[in-house]
C-alpha cells in the first residue's frame, strides 16, 4: 500500500497509480503499512467452493454457492451487474447469517488499500481494517476520535453493524462517516454525503444497499493515551456512582461474570493531553491507590480469566498513541479467545444500575456460558440503524463458550429479563429477538426499508436475515 503527496494521485497495493478524484491530498509513506491478515480458520478455497469458509469464531459456515475476490472497482461492478443475488464480506467477525447469500459472496479484500486526506477528513477503502488506517493517520498526525476493542474488523462491517468503542462522549464508530461510495446493484456507482436524504440509513445498511468501495471518515487531530487497569469495583459503589465510574476517562470498559462483591476488572483509558477526564492518575501522572473502591493491578491483565496480559495493548500507565491504546487487543496478536460466541445489547442509560441488578440474578443462569461480560458507553447518533440511534446508551457485552444452542435457549431468557429496559442487540452477533420486537426499538425501521427498496428495487442485496429481521415486520 503506498500513497503519493501533493497531487491528485493515490499508489494502491500494485504500485500503479489509480486516479484520485474527489479522494482530496493524498499521502504517501515509504513503509508497507499493510496490517497483518486476521482471517478465519478455514481458507479460501481456489476452486471458489465456500463449503469450507466460515466466520471468526467458526460457529457460522457461509452457504453461497460462489466466491469473488475482486482486486478492482471495475471487477467488482462486472460481478455486480451480472449477478441475481449478492452480500459483501470484510472480516468475517460477525456471529450470524447477516453477511451470506443464496448467491454471489464477493470477498472485498481484494480491493486496492488506498488512503486519502482532505482537511479534517481521510477517505479510505472500505474493505481496509483499522489496524491498517491507524498508523497511516498516525504518521500525518491525525486520528480517528475511537476505536473498537479489536483494531481487527474491518471499516465497512463496522460502520455497517453500528460496532462501537466505549466513553460517555464517544459516538460508535459509524457516527464518523461523513460520506459513502457504493456499486448498486445494477453496477452504478454512487456517492451519499452527510445531509443527504438517504444518509442516515445509508450508513448503518446492514449491507441492504451496495457493496461499499469507499467511505469517508472524519479526522481529528493525534492524541496519546494511558491506560490503567483496576481490579475488584465493588457493586455498592458502581451502583451508587455509575456515570462517575464510567466517566472516570476518556473510555472506560468494565469486566464482570455478575457474580461475587464486585466488578473483576475496569479499564480505564485516559488521554494525557488534559482534554479529558483523568481521574485514574494525579496531577503527576501516579496512579491513584483507588478507583471507586477497586486498586490498581500490578501486571498487564486479559479480559478473561486465565489468559496472558501480553497480547493486550499496554496498560500501567504507560502512554502511548492513541490507536495502540484505545483497543483492548494488539493488532499482531489473536483478539480475544478465539472459540467463543458473541451478544450485545444497548439500552438508555439511565436503565444501567438496573440492568446491573437483572444479570447478577441471572448470574448463577449465565455462568455455566459465560466467559466474560463487558460494560461500556456510548453516545447518541442519528444514524436510523444505530443502537445508540437517538439516545446515550450502556452496552452490555457477554462473551460465551461456543455452545450455540445452549447459548441462544439463554438469550431469549436474558432478553426477556432486560426487556422493561428497551434493548437493541448488535446486528453482527447473536441475539433472540424477531423482526416484530425489533420494530418496537427501531422507529425508522419503516423507512429504512422504504430506502432499501428504493436504491436496491430487484433486491440484489437481499438475504435471509434482512427477510427474517429487517422486512418480515
Amino acid at each position: 500500500m503506498h500513497f503519493t503527496s501533493g497531487g491528485q494521485q493515490v499508489w494502491a497495493a500494485a504500485g500503479q497509480p489509480t486516479d484520485c478524484g474527489a479522494l482530496g491530498r493524498a499521502i504517501r509513506t515509504d513503509r508497507d503499512l499493510k496490517a497483518p491478515r486476521f482471517d478465519a480458520p478455514q481458507q479460501i478455497r481456489d476452486d471458489r467452493s465456500v463449503t469450507t469458509l466460515t466466520n471468526w469464531s467458526s460457529n457460522y459456515t457461509y452457504r453461497a454457492p460462489r466466491l469473488h475476490r475482486p482486486d478492482s472497482v471495475e471487477q467488482l461492478q462486472e460481478i455486480l451487474a451480472g449477478a441475481e443475488r449478492v452480500k459483501c464480506l470484510g472480516s468475517r467477525h460477525c456471529f450470524n447469517d447477516i453477511a451470506d447469500t443464496p448467491g454471489d459472496l464477493i470477498d472485498m479484500s481484494g480491493l486496492p488499500e488506498e488512503v486519502a486526506i482532505d482537511g479534517a477528513t481521510a477517505t479510505v477503502s472500505a474493505g481496509m481494517k483499522y489496524g491498517a488506517l491507524a498508523p497511516v493517520l498516525q504518521e500525518n498526525s491525525l486520528a480517528l476520535a475511537n476505536l473498537a476493542s479489536l483494531p481487527h474488523i474491518s471499516i465497512a462491517g463496522a460502520v455497517a453493524t453500528g460496532t462501537h468503542g466505549s466513553g460517555v462522549a464517544n459516538q460508535g464508530l459509524a457516527a464518523a462517516v461523513a460520506a459513502v461510495e457504493l456499486v448498486n446493484g445494477t453496477g452504478e456507482t454512487l456517492r451519499i454525503s452527510r445531509g443527504d436524504d438517504d444518509f442516515a440509513a445509508a450508513v448503518v445498511s446492514l449491507g441492504a444497499i451496495g457493496a461499499i468501495t469507499r467511505i469517508v471518515l472524519d479526522v481529528v487531530p493525534a492524541f496519546d493515551v494511558r491506560q490503567d487497569v483496576f481490579e475488584n469495583l465493588p457493586w455498592t459503589e458502581l451502583e451508587s456512582n455509575f456515570q462517575d465510574v464510567m466517566s472516570g476517562g476518556y473510555s472506560v470498559s468494565l469486566f464482570t461474570d455478575y457474580r461475587g462483591d464486585g466488578v473483576s476488572q475496569v479499564w480505564c483509558k485516559s488521554r494525557v493531553d488534559g482534554s479529558g477526564p483523568t481521574r485514574a492518575f494525579d496531577e503527576t501522572g501516579r496512579v491513584r491507590p483507588a478507583y471507586f473502591g477497586a486498586t490498581p493491578a500490578t501486571i498487564d491483565r486479559h479480559p478473561l480469566p486465565g489468559f496472558s496480559g501480553e497480547v493486550c495493548t499496554p496498560q500501567l500507565g504507560l502512554p502511548g498513541p492513541w490507536f495502540e491504546r484505545l483497543p483492548h487487543f494488539q493488532l499482531a496478536f489473536t483478539p480475544s479467545a478465539g472459540e467463543e460466541l458473541q451478544t450485545e445489547y444497548l439500552l438508555p442509560t439511565e436503565h444501567a444500575v438496573d440492568v446491573i441488578g437483572v444479570l447478577r440474578g441471572l448470574g448463577p443462569r449465565l455462568a455455566p456460558l459465560l466467559q466474560v461480560s463487558e460494560i461500556r458507553t456510548v453516545a447518541a447518533d442519528d444514524l436510523w440503524l444505530s443502537p445508540a440511534y437517538q439516545r446515550d446508551c450502556v452496552a452490555f457485552h457477554f462473551t460465551w463458550v461456543r455452545d450455540e444452542p445452549a447459548v441462544q435457549s439463554l438469550l431469549r431468557e436474558v432478553e426477556t429479563a432486560i426487556a422493561p429496559f428497551r434493548p437493541r442487540p448488535h446486528w453482527g452477533k447473536l441475539f433472540a429477538a424477531d423482526a416484530a420486537e425489533l420494530g418496537t426499538e427501531y422507529d425508522r425501521l419503516p423507512d429504512f426499508r422504504r430506502c432499501v427498496e428504493r436504491l436496491d428495487p430487484a433486491g440484489v442485496f437481499r438475504n435471509d436475515y434482512l427477510d427474517r429481521y429487517v422486512f418480515a415486520g
